[in-house]
């Protein structure tokens, strides 16, 4: 098989399976992410919100076909509008790790200030 044979073969799998299966790993991450309560709940809401822009692009995608009979990418308002929801869940993320640091940073400082606190003679 000579490499365009290869790109050929790739080219025509339908991908529609795998980003199915791509959906069962990023459940189990959310599930894992709110039961470790590691990640702050404001960028949990954002990975939350993924689910939102791949329901959206879904139905963007279905509507610009059914509609325009083209696809997603070709119908410049749909893919905007669609793309909009990924950029505001990664903006809610962004903002819940920098919350985050933010009281990391405070805490830093509260713990600072109290142990170079000068103390009595004596202690």
């Amino acid at each position: 098989m000579n490499p365009d044979q290869i790109s050929l073969a790739i080219a025509a799998i339908d991908p529609a399976p795998l980003f199915a299966l791509s959906l069962f790993p990023y459940l189990l991450f959310l599930w894992w992410a709110q039961r470790r309560q590691l990640i702050p709940r404001l960028s949990l809401l954002g990975f939350q919100l993924t689910l939102l822009f791949v329901a959206v692009t879904i139905a963007a995608a279905l509507f610009a076909d059914l509609r325009f009979g083209a696809e997603l990418v070709e119908v410049d308002g749909l893919h905007g509008g669609a793309e909009a929801f990924l950029t505001l869940s990664n903006a809610v993320i962004v903002a819940g790790l920098i919350g985050r640091l933010r009281d990391l940073h405070r805490a830093k400082q509260t713990d600072e200030t109290v142990d170079s606190a000068p103390t009595e003679a004596g202690e």
